[in-house]
């Protein structure tokens, strides 16, 4: 029981991070390497994965490696090393066997549904093949939202390069204009963001450094996109930064759905000038 009720927190957790207002939710989803540019003959990375409201302090959640896909220079999928979940957090090594920049990332997809049955509201969280199954025929008021939530990190070894970056063309993500490993302090970056491979115009990004513990304010910034799904950051000083943006729409691909929330999640190192 103990088991079963952690892994419904979890689920929970990240269901809610992918659901809940930029500004409004506490949870967090990030990646964090242990670096992100890296030179050597044999260099390794080591990624911890949570869900938190302080960034990169484990305090709440694991962020499971269900959907874990590490893409390597050459565009092909890399094999992970040491996968271990714990109680706060998940870990995993990548073994830089290749000279360019690797693209690591977790994918979620579910359901969300609310409906009442015998005049009582209830509340269903899970995937598409559990929903046939968990969520009565005969619920009333039955409204299902599909989430799409992808977290992302960027680590290069020697030369920067371009092939892992190449996006999906499903739900929301990022294409950088300025190489994510090549982020400088002081200067401006540019990205942008797409909805199932479309530029995603008008929406709102938020941009927050790392160790919010260890301050009084979170330092949040903010962009909107332009018509191409374009916008800049400035970082203001060097260390680990948070990207989010998220999008509804009633684009969905799941049946029963009848709107779609996507969220997109990055982690950044800016280095010094």
């Amino acid at each position: 029981m103990k088991l079963s009720l952690k892994k419904l927190s979890v689920v929970s957790a990240l269901a809610l991070s992918a659901l809940a207002p930029l500004a409004a939710h506490a949870h967090r989803m990030w990646l964090l390497p242990s670096a992100t540019v890296l030179s050597g003959n044999d260099p390794w990375v080591t990624v911890d994965a949570a869900i938190s409201n302080d960034l990169f302090y484990f305090e709440n959640f694991p962020l499971r490696l269900d959907g874990l896909v590490v893409t390597g220079p050459d565009g092909n999928q890399v094999k992970v090393d040491n996968a271990n979940t714990g109680r706060y957090r998940s870990v995993f090594d990548v073994h830089l066997t290749q000279e360019g920049t690797y693209k690591i990332a977790v994918e979620n997809h579910g359901l969300f549904a609310n409906y009442k049955l015998n005049g009582e509201t209830r509340r269903w969280r899970g995937n598409e093949q559990a929903f046939a199954k968990e969520v009565p025929a005969d619920a009333q008021n039955l409204q299902v939202t599909q989430t799409d939530a992808r977290v992302e990190s960027f680590v290069t070894r020697g030369k920067p390069t371009t092939t892992a970056l190449k996006i999906a063309g499903h739900g929301l993500e990022m294409m950088p204009i300025t190489h994510p490993n090549d982020l400088v302090a002081g200067a401006d970056a540019s990205f942008r963001l797409l909805l199932d491979g479309k530029p995603a115009s008008n929406v709102k990004v938020s941009v927050v450094p790392g160790g919010i513990r260890y301050r009084d304010q979170v330092g949040e910034m903010t962009a909107t996109t332009d018509t191409d799904g374009r916008f800049n950051v400035k970082w203001p000083s060097a260390g680990m930064y948070w990207m989010e943006a998220s999008v509804q729409d009633s684009q969905t691909s799941i049946r029963n759905a009848t709107s779609r929330r996507a969220n997109y999640a990055a982690t950044f190192e800016v280095l010094p000038q």
